[in-house]
Protein backbone atom coordinates (compact mmCIF):
# COMPACT_ATOMS: atom_id res chain seq x y z
CA UNK A 1 0.00 0.00 0.00
CA UNK A 2 2.70 2.51 0.84
CA UNK A 3 4.15 4.35 -2.09
CA UNK A 4 7.92 4.35 -1.63
CA UNK A 5 8.03 7.86 -3.05
CA UNK A 6 5.55 9.14 -0.52
CA UNK A 7 7.92 10.97 1.81
CA UNK A 8 5.98 14.17 2.19
CA UNK A 9 6.96 17.44 0.76
CA UNK A 10 4.37 19.91 1.94
CA UNK A 11 1.71 20.07 -0.82
CA UNK A 12 0.60 23.45 -2.11
CA UNK A 13 -2.10 24.92 0.11
CA UNK A 14 -5.61 24.73 -1.26
CA UNK A 15 -8.06 27.58 -1.00
CA UNK A 16 -9.97 26.90 2.20
CA UNK A 17 -13.72 27.19 2.19
CA UNK A 18 -15.15 27.83 5.63
CA UNK A 19 -16.65 24.60 6.96
CA UNK A 20 -15.13 22.37 4.28
CA UNK A 21 -12.28 19.94 4.80
CA UNK A 22 -10.58 19.46 1.42
CA UNK A 23 -7.44 17.85 2.91
CA UNK A 24 -7.35 15.95 6.19
CA UNK A 25 -4.11 14.69 7.70
CA UNK A 26 -4.10 11.98 10.37
CA UNK A 27 -1.03 10.87 12.30
CA UNK A 28 -0.66 7.18 13.10
CA UNK A 29 1.86 5.31 15.24
CA UNK A 30 0.10 1.95 15.60
CA UNK A 31 -1.38 2.75 19.03
CA UNK A 32 -5.08 2.14 19.75
CA UNK A 33 -5.51 5.90 20.02
CA UNK A 34 -4.04 6.51 16.56
CA UNK A 35 -6.16 3.75 14.98
CA UNK A 36 -9.28 5.35 16.49
CA UNK A 37 -8.07 8.72 15.14
CA UNK A 38 -7.80 7.14 11.68
CA UNK A 39 -11.34 5.78 11.98
CA UNK A 40 -12.63 9.23 12.91
CA UNK A 41 -10.64 10.87 10.10
CA UNK A 42 -12.13 8.37 7.63
CA UNK A 43 -15.65 9.23 8.79
CA UNK A 44 -15.02 12.95 8.33
CA UNK A 45 -13.23 12.47 4.99
CA UNK A 46 -16.11 10.34 3.70
CA UNK A 47 -18.69 12.93 4.80
CA UNK A 48 -16.84 15.86 3.18
CA UNK A 49 -15.38 13.96 0.18
CA UNK A 50 -11.94 15.00 1.44
CA UNK A 51 -8.55 13.68 0.56
CA UNK A 52 -6.98 11.89 3.51
CA UNK A 53 -3.26 11.64 4.17
CA UNK A 54 -2.30 8.96 6.69
CA UNK A 55 1.08 10.03 8.02
CA UNK A 56 3.59 8.04 10.06
CA UNK A 57 6.66 9.97 11.23
CA UNK A 58 9.80 8.49 12.67
CA UNK A 59 12.98 9.85 14.16
CA UNK A 60 16.20 8.32 15.39
CA UNK A 61 16.20 7.42 19.07
CA UNK A 62 18.30 9.78 21.16
CA UNK A 63 19.57 7.12 23.54
CA UNK A 64 21.49 5.00 21.06
CA UNK A 65 24.55 7.30 20.79
CA UNK A 66 24.49 7.05 17.01
CA UNK A 67 24.69 3.26 16.93
CA UNK A 68 21.97 1.70 14.80
CA UNK A 69 21.48 -2.03 14.38
CA UNK A 70 22.45 -2.94 10.81
CA UNK A 71 19.09 -4.65 10.22
CA UNK A 72 16.99 -1.66 11.34
CA UNK A 73 15.27 0.16 8.51
CA UNK A 74 13.02 2.89 9.97
CA UNK A 75 11.37 3.70 6.62
CA UNK A 76 10.43 0.04 6.14
CA UNK A 77 9.22 -0.32 9.72
CA UNK A 78 7.13 2.86 9.46
CA UNK A 79 5.72 1.70 6.12
CA UNK A 80 4.66 -1.60 7.69
CA UNK A 81 3.07 0.26 10.58
CA UNK A 82 1.14 2.71 8.38
CA UNK A 83 0.05 -0.11 6.05
CA UNK A 84 -1.25 -2.15 8.99
CA UNK A 85 -3.14 0.87 10.35
CA UNK A 86 -4.65 1.66 6.94
CA UNK A 87 -5.61 -1.98 6.36
CA UNK A 88 -7.29 -2.21 9.77
CA UNK A 89 -9.61 0.64 8.78
CA UNK A 90 -9.90 0.32 4.97
CA UNK A 91 -9.07 -3.28 4.19
CA UNK A 92 -6.50 -4.36 1.61
CA UNK A 93 -7.24 -1.65 -0.97
CA UNK A 94 -7.15 2.06 -0.20
CA UNK A 95 -9.85 4.09 -1.94
CA UNK A 96 -9.02 6.96 -4.27
CA UNK A 97 -8.10 10.08 -2.34
CA UNK A 98 -6.44 8.22 0.54
CA UNK A 99 -2.65 8.25 0.69
CA UNK A 100 -0.13 6.82 3.11
CA UNK A 101 3.03 8.74 3.83
CA UNK A 102 6.24 8.12 5.74
CA UNK A 103 8.17 11.14 6.96
CA UNK A 104 11.41 11.45 8.89
CA UNK A 105 11.15 13.78 11.87
CA UNK A 106 9.41 14.10 15.18
CA UNK A 107 5.69 13.32 14.85
CA UNK A 108 4.63 16.71 16.26
CA UNK A 109 6.95 18.65 13.94
CA UNK A 110 5.88 16.66 10.87
CA UNK A 111 2.17 17.06 11.60
CA UNK A 112 2.52 20.77 12.41
CA UNK A 113 4.31 21.22 9.08
CA UNK A 114 1.50 19.33 7.34
CA UNK A 115 -1.06 21.56 9.05
CA UNK A 116 0.14 24.46 6.89
CA UNK A 117 -1.68 22.96 3.88
CA UNK A 118 -4.33 20.89 5.67
CA UNK A 119 -7.86 21.80 6.63
CA UNK A 120 -7.88 19.45 9.61
CA UNK A 121 -5.29 17.50 11.59
CA UNK A 122 -6.52 14.40 13.41
CA UNK A 123 -4.42 12.73 16.08
CA UNK A 124 -4.88 10.30 18.89
CA UNK A 125 -4.81 11.55 22.44
CA UNK A 126 -1.94 9.25 23.38
CA UNK A 127 0.61 7.38 21.35
CA UNK A 128 3.14 4.73 22.26
CA UNK A 129 5.38 7.07 24.24
CA UNK A 130 5.03 8.96 27.46
CA UNK A 131 3.64 8.08 30.85
CA UNK A 132 0.62 5.80 31.13
CA UNK A 133 -1.24 8.15 33.46
CA UNK A 134 -1.31 11.13 31.10
CA UNK A 135 -4.67 11.89 29.52
CA UNK A 136 -3.18 13.89 26.66
CA UNK A 137 0.18 12.98 25.19
CA UNK A 138 2.96 15.44 24.52
CA UNK A 139 2.66 15.04 20.72
CA UNK A 140 -1.07 15.79 20.66
CA UNK A 141 -0.56 18.71 23.08
CA UNK A 142 2.16 20.21 20.90
CA UNK A 143 0.08 19.81 17.74
CA UNK A 144 -2.94 21.43 19.40
CA UNK A 145 -0.80 24.37 20.52
CA UNK A 146 1.02 25.01 17.23
CA UNK A 147 -1.04 23.73 14.29
CA UNK A 148 -2.03 26.09 11.48
CA UNK A 149 -5.49 24.54 11.10
CA UNK A 150 -8.14 22.98 13.33
CA UNK A 151 -7.07 19.89 15.29
CA UNK A 152 -9.22 16.97 16.38
CA UNK A 153 -7.76 14.92 19.24
CA UNK A 154 -9.40 11.51 19.51
CA UNK A 155 -9.54 9.34 22.61
CA UNK A 156 -9.80 5.58 21.99
CA UNK A 157 -12.99 3.81 22.98
CA UNK A 158 -12.52 1.26 25.71
CA UNK A 159 -14.09 -2.17 25.34
CA UNK A 160 -17.67 -2.27 26.53
CA UNK A 161 -18.13 1.48 27.02
CA UNK A 162 -18.80 4.41 24.77
CA UNK A 163 -17.21 7.07 26.96
CA UNK A 164 -14.23 5.14 28.26
CA UNK A 165 -15.51 5.15 31.87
Amino acid sequence: MTDSSSVLANPAPEVRDSGHFARIVVGVDGSDSSIEALRQAKTIADAFHSTLDIVCAWSLPISNYGMMPPYWNPDRDAAQLVDAAAESVYGAQLPEGVRTTIAEGSPARVLIQQSESADLIVTGSRGHGGFAGLLLGSVSSEIAAHAHCPVLIVHPHHAGTRDGA
